[in-house]
């Protein structure tokens, strides 16, 4: 669908929620004020060659002290809700134990600021900045990481449940696990297939574990996880190549999907990773299965695979198509992606709601000399990403929210400051926002 095609506002339902997406670790900033503890990524960061432009998360777009204004902007663009995470570090600088009441009072103020906007609060518990004295213990390979989950997910949601009413657990646990523990890309930086399966699993533990905590502490609470998923096809349509397809599937998306739909690991998945199985003690699968009011869908890019007997252990590797369009990143730009992701998931797991937590793309933007950015081809991103949700929305797919990522350029984890994913551009010499193209087209679309 081409630009001049994108869908209204008008097209979607008047109860449709419209959002921005940040995340703790990204923008905050202010390292280890108020009594912040150190989290992976700060010991990620130290690390020489870890962060392609030698940079780190201390200032990040400051929005510890810059907050109003980018509750304002948010408000001033017309989004309803306001997707943010918790820095578990600044809760919890040992990761249990003593709290530090300062970072609480930081999210009594974000928290307030939105309210104050009618921005509805959507908080992310845990967006991968795991207090650093918890990794020195195993990190999520250790049993005793959910157990501090739950304390740090008790006394958040004890904190702020009265007033945030939609709680996602977890972000991504396929990035937080297997490029955290096995590919070696993000941090603690490990490359252990078993310490990444076994990561995945206490993750998913803790997800279901705390469900109860949070709907104790937050009544009439909607609580979900996210996860990055992708809709993968095979190179060829040789038998080969669709074994293949399945196999990557399999680890990729129904890992994570087939337990928390009550459906335990996939059993071809198990078998292939082998002695690398995490360890599952009686009971975790059924916490993992706890019921949730949505499931969360960060959507990126399709994935190509194909056959190959050397490829990890799913004997597959991903393929590079020719000829198609791509972000700055690299990655497809693929709006049919989007469709055929979000009706499989309908299709073979039935969530009762699904939220878009994140979508958006990263490309080479310039300020010009008036101060503007203008970034057509995330526009235009934005826009055919926008007309192919419609379509899944008409295709009966119970979507009810979309989170453009991100409100701001920020901290892009292993690329540092390199990659810009924000609808508004950030000058981190001044600290400065400023509105792209795409950040005023949202606007537009949003008070239509």
């Amino acid at each position: 669908m081409s630009s001049h095609n994108a869908p209204t506002r008008k097209d979607f339902p008047a109860d449709f929620r419209w959002g921005v997406s940040t995340s703790s670790f990204q923008i905050e900033g202010a390292g280890q004020e108020d009594g912040k503890g150190e989290s992976i990524w700060d010991r990620f960061c130290q690390q020489p060659g870890r962060i392609r432009d030698g940079s780190n998360g201390l200032v990040a777009c400051d929005h510890y002290h810059l907050w109003p204004q980018d509750l304002d902007m948010a408000k001033g663009l017309g989004v309803n809700a306001y997707r943010f995470s918790i820095a578990w570090p600044r809760i919890l600088p040992n990761g249990r134990g003593a709290v530090n009441e300062a970072g609480l009072a930081f999210y009594d103020r974000l928290v307030d600021g939105m309210l104050e906007r009618e921005l509805d609060p959507w908080c992310t518990l845990y967006h991968w900045d795991l207090p650093q004295l918890l990794q020195e213990q195993g990190g999520w390979t250790s049993r005793d990481t959910v157990a501090a989950f739950l304390e740090y997910t008790d006394i958040v949601t004890r904190r702020l449940g009265d007033r945030v009413k939609h709680w996602i657990t977890h972000n991504e646990p396929w990035c937080s696990c297997m490029m955290g523990y096995w590919e070696n890309i993000h941090a603690p930086g490990g490359s252990s297939l078993a310490d990444a399966m076994q990561a995945c699993h206490h993750v998913l533990l803790s997800h279901g574990q705390a469900i109860p905590v949070i709907r104790r502490n937050s009544k009439d609470a909607q609580v979900g996880i996210t996860l990055s998923l992708h809709p993968i096809t095979a190179a060829s349509n040789s038998a080969e190549d669709l074994a293949a397809l399945k196999r990557h599937d399999g680890l990729r998306n129904r890992w994570f999907l087939d337990p928390l739909f009550g459906r335990g690991y996939p059993a071809d998945t198990l078998e292939l990773i082998g002695d690398a199985a995490p360890k599952i003690v009686e009971g975790d699968l059924k916490a993992i299965a706890t019921a949730t009011d949505f499931l969360g869908v960060n959507y990126y890019f399709p994935e190509m695979v194909k056959n190959d007997p050397a490829g990890g252990p799913m004997r597959a590797s991903l393929v590079e198509k020719h000829g198609v369009e791509r972000t700055g990143f690299g990655w497809e730009v693929s709006p049919q992606g989007l469709v055929d992701l979000l009706t499989r998931i309908q299709r073979d797991y039935h969530p009762p709601v699904i939220q878009l937590t994140e979508n958006g793309s990263t490309f080479e933007d310039v300020l010009t000399a008036e101060g503007r950015v203008h970034d057509k081809e995330r526009l235009s991103y934005l826009q055919r990403h926008l007309a192919a949700l419609k379509q899944a929305l008409d295709a009966g797919v119970p979507v009810k929210g979309y989170f453009a990522w991100s409100l701001l350029d920020n901290f892009e984890w292993a690329e540092g400051y390199l990659r810009r994913f924000g609808i508004a551009y950030v000058d981190y010499a001044s600290q400065k926002r400023i509105l792209k193209d795409s950040g005023l087209w949202y606007g537009q679309f949003l008070n239509e």
